[in-house]
């Protein structure tokens, strides 16, 4: 949140309670009403005062719908949506979903026995990394193994290339193709 919207909701926050607490003083009789009364009068017959309480009330008006339509921190979560952010003391680094997916894509290409490759990356709030990986298999490969070095090499390339581990790799077989080819294991 940046400060303004912290700050508006402080203020808010504040408001409500001092209007709850008040509320509960009436239904309880701890306040009495004419008292309540009597001091809305008065502030809204000063004319300083109801100027005041005007301009506060615009003002809060304007800062609620900022804060209720208008998400900025949308903005910035919306690089975190498609990609991973790694800092340093030089500056920033973007790496987008598309990358990570493209790199899985290389790496599977680089097996024999599949085909017909999909993969999709996903970033959980925390940064992690989990790629599902769709593909078709020729009907020579042992799925079991080629899944495991799938994933061994998966992990590998994308630890090596873009220093980022992966938490997940799911391994979806589609289908078996009728091409044969020599797998790889």
């Amino acid at each position: 949140m940046k400060t303004v919207e912290r700050v508006t909701l402080a203020i808010f926050s504040c408001l409500i309670l001092i209007i709850s607490i008040l509320m509960l003083f009436i239904i309880f009789r701890w306040i009495d009403i004419e008292l309540v009364t009597s001091a809305f009068e008065y502030i809204l017959n000063t004319p300083v005062v109801s100027n005041i309480l005007l301009a506060l009330s615009v003002i809060f008006i304007l800062l609620s719908i900022k804060c209720i339509f208008f998400d900025t921190s949308s903005k910035d979560k919306e690089g975190m949506r498609d990609g991973i952010m790694l800092e340093n003391d030089s500056g920033k680094l973007l790496i987008s979903k598309d990358t990570i997916e493209n790199l899985t894509n290389s790496v599977v290409k680089g097996f024999d026995s599949a085909e017909n490759i999909v993969s999709k990356v996903i970033l959980d709030k925390e940064n992690n990394v989990k790629i599902d990986v769709t593909l078709f298999v020729h009907p020579e490969a042992v799925i079991k193994d080629l899944s495991i070095n799938l994933q061994n090499r998966i992990k590998d390339a994308i630890k090596k290339s873009l220093d980022l581990d992966v938490k997940e790799i799911n391994i979806k077989i589609k289908n078996i193709t009728a091409n044969k080819v020599n797998s790889q294991e």
